[in-house]
């Protein structure tokens, strides 16, 4: 196997492991956190570690007083479908099954987008993603349960596979949820509140990390975490996943010679799932590519991968069933493109993630409130 893998202890804080981090801290903070009578996770989406300390001028809330050990690990691959349902269920994307952003349904031989193609691609939330979520768990425990977010995600697909439980509460800017979260974990006690903040991930996508308006979302969101916390609430501020900007020198683009044999190409271009044909020799098609891609991209099949763990100790049938027969990581600042115009069109995209470098991997793990040391 040619796959580069992480090289972080086995023991590292994962975002998979959030979820119990907080129930913890509401039943006696006999874990990670100290006790709080009520939570909120505030999920600031694409904000790695490594960018945040970076920038550190620019958030002096988040960053005063964080520590090196501050930090969690995002899960393979480093994409919002798979890590944020890692973070909201607290299993593995081998256990969830959201195991990338574009994947294969195996019984209709389509790719389906995990993000925005609920609806379009027929997905069912409750049986396409089974695990219990951090809210669910939550209700059963009779606690009340919150998701505080951006009014047009209220009804989505996703929302429904990964929010299942709260009651969704909607608000316009970072400050107005943030306060909103703050409030509803004040005014109900035992709560779980969750807080989504998407700004600084679209400014980076969209600009780049280095970008006036990436570090205008980021003051943005330092300001609205710099609010007084309401006694008895604890806040761990954390993300999905970080990300780094692939300049357009570094964008390779898959020709027809590469696609010979392959059927499906998935996931996104710093992580590619490719889906051979079924008369192809998959091992073969796996020796042709880390040839043509040597120095590029790591190359691995899905029994390699699986075996490495990459998608979690347990992977279940239907999430086997959705990972590539290949999986192609970028090296780098790298990216991949099958040639394809709809792909062409993503070209344009700065800001990327899904690989396994530590700028994609590595999230903070700042707590305010009651959680403070």
């Amino acid at each position: 196997m040619s796959l580069m893998l992480p090289s972080e202890s086995s023991a590292a804080r994962s975002v998979v492991g959030v979820a119990d981090d907080l129930f913890s801290a509401l039943r006696g903070g006999e874990g990670a956190l100290p006790p709080a009578e009520s939570v909120v996770l505030v999920l600031v989406d694409g904000l790695g570690a490594i960018a945040l300390r970076a920038h550190a001028g620019h958030a002096r809330a988040l960053t005063a007083g964080m520590a090196k050990k501050d930090v969690a690990h995002s899960v393979f691959p480093s994409t919002t479908a798979a890590a944020l349902t890692s973070l909201l269920t607290g299993v593995w994307p081998g256990e969830h099954g959201l195991v990338g952003y574009r994947v294969l349904d195996s019984t209709r031989d389509v790719l389906v987008n995990q993000l925005t193609g609920w609806e379009s691609e027929g997905l069912d939330p409750l049986t396409w993603q089974p695990a219990p979520t951090l809210f669910e768990r939550a209700r059963a425990e009779g606690r009340p349960a919150f998701a505080v977010g951006v009014a047009a995600y209220a009804g989505s697909g996703f929302t429904r596979a990964t929010l299942r439980g709260a009651q969704f509460v909607s608000a316009q800017t970072p400050a107005a949820r943030v306060e909103a979260a703050y409030e509803l974990a004040e005014r109900h006690p035992g709560a779980v509140v969750y807080c989504y903040l998407p700004e600084v991930d679209k400014a980076g996508h969209k600009h780049g990390m280095d970008s006036p308006q990436w570090i205008a979302a980021l003051e943005e969101v330092d300001a609205a975490l710099s609010v007084r916390v309401p006694p008895g609430v604890g806040v761990l501020v954390t993300s999905d996943h970080g990300m780094l900007d692939v300049p357009a020198h570094r964008q390779v683009v898959l020709d027809d010679t590469h696609l010979a044999d392959v059927r499906h190409i998935g996931g996104e271009p710093r992580m590619l799932h490719v889906y051979v044909e079924p008369d192809a020799d998959a091992d073969r098609v796996a020796l042709r590519w880390r040839s043509d891609l040597d120095g590029l991209a790591d190359v691995a099949t899905r029994a390699e991968a699986i075996g490495a763990g990459l998608f979690g100790p347990v992977v279940t049938d239907a999430a086997a069933s959705r990972i590539g027969d290949l999986l192609v990581v970028a090296r780098g600042s790298g990216a991949v493109y099958n040639g394809t115009a709809a792909d062409q069109r993503g070209r344009g995209m700065i800001g990327q993630h899904g690989g396994l470098t530590p700028e994609e991997r590595q999230v903070p793990y700042i707590r305010f409130g009651a959680f403070r040391r």
